[in-house]
């Protein structure tokens, strides 16, 4: 495998729709875990989730992907996906989750 595209990136993903909260949240952190993303929620309401995932580009495609079939007692409408330039973001001080299994990597 070659390097080019294996950056990671951290992106704003905001959820619209018809969301059960609830049942969606641990859906949400439990895929993030397995695709390997850091993912940190900042928002929740049964009709938008907004949270903040890091990672390479691909797996957060893949994380989308998901969101938008989602577990059957939501529904998703739309997915929005912003770039954040860490640049910008540093004085605030946010604060993602790391999966399990990565954190005996370390």
């Amino acid at each position: 495998m070659t390097q080019q595209g294996q950056g990671h990136i951290r992106e704003r993903m905001t959820i619209l729709g018809d969301l059960d909260a609830a049942s969606f949240l641990p859906w949400i952190e439990r895929h993030a875990a397995k695709l390997g993303l850091s993912q940190a929620i900042s928002h929740i309401s049964s009709a938008r989730i907004e949270l903040e995932v890091a990672g390479p580009e691909e797996l957060i495609d893949m994380m989308e992907m998901g969101c938008s079939l989602g577990p059957i007692d939501v529904w998703v409408e739309t997915i929005e996906r912003t770039p954040i330039n860490d640049q910008a973001d540093e004085g605030e001080g946010s604060s993602f989750r790391r999966p399990q299994h990565l954190l005996l990597l370390i």
